[in-house]
């Protein structure tokens, strides 16, 4: 990218503090097309100024996998890392773009000493948004067929099912619900830890009986709020050979798309 994203070690040693960490998470950081991801939200916090930092090297996972696989020693293991690198930079504001270290941070890690206000990307956008500092113009996307899955960790285990649609709607697209969202939404079969491991025997992937509810649509884009439901969802796209037809994005991309950024 054409700018410099500080880190919290960097910001220590001019003897500041960031507005924000951005928590970017293992996907964000490691997975390629996360990736893309993580550099649209950053894309867009630099052009309006706000002032971010990484942890870089020094950000661990959150533990979440190993704890929905059971293994709750690891967990704490690698929680209680993180939690003394956070509070040696005295963190008090997190954003990430991954519903499930969201959540993690967010209720499991106060258990642990590690007390922040955490938010999720679309929260924090919408945020700026409020405050007059983020303004979206989508007129490239009017028109469009655009449908919204709802990450689990973001909607039915944290309430939050209005940010992401409150921001897609200012992309002047047309924004279509499925029958299965908000407190009724299908997980789209990552969640648990499940991403990690080859499904079970049965007579349908989730991915692919979820895929197959958005397509039903017909739209042109399938909006997510999660690294992971993008590559389940991704997955179910190619399946149906339908990869040519609808994108499967994340929202920051789509306000990016939109920002010409």
């Amino acid at each position: 990218m054409d700018f410099n994203i500080k880190t919290m070690a960097e910001y220590a040693m001019e003897g500041k503090s960031p507005e924000v960490l951005f928590w970017v998470g293992c996907a964000g950081s490691f997975d390629d097309r996360a990736k893309k991801i993580t550099k649209a939200f950053c894309k867009i916090l630099n052009k309006i100024g706000v002032e971010f930092a990484v942890l870089g090297q020094e950000e661990s996972c959150t533990g979440d996998p190993a704890k929905r696989a059971g293994n709750e020693f690891v967990f704490q293991m690698m929680a209680m890392t993180n939690i003394e690198v956070l509070n040696a930079y005295e963190v008090k504001k997190i954003v990430t773009a991954c519903p499930h270290c969201f959540n993690t941070l967010k209720n499991e890690y106060p258990n642990l000493g590690g007390n922040y206000e955490v938010i999720h990307h679309t929260q924090f956008l919408r945020q700026l948004m409020n405050e007059g500092r983020l303004k979206i113009e989508g007129g490239t996307f009017k028109g469009r067929r655009i449908t919204f899955h709802d990450p689990c960790y973001l909607g039915r285990a944290n309430g939050e099912y209005e940010a992401p649609r409150e921001l897609l709607e200012k992309l002047d697209a047309e924004l279509i619900e499925m029958k299965r969202c908000k407190t009724n939404g299908l997980c789209c079969g990552a969640g648990g830890a499940q991403m990690f491991k080859e499904p079970e025997k049965g007579k349908k992937d989730i991915n692919i009986e979820r895929t197959e509810e958005a397509l039903s649509f017909e739209p042109k884009v399938i909006a997510t709020g999660c690294p992971f439901c993008n590559t389940m969802l991704t997955d179910g796209v190619k399946h149906f050979n339908k990869n040519t037809e609808v994108e499967v994005k994340d929202i920051v991309e789509l306000l990016a798309e939109a920002e010409d950024l």
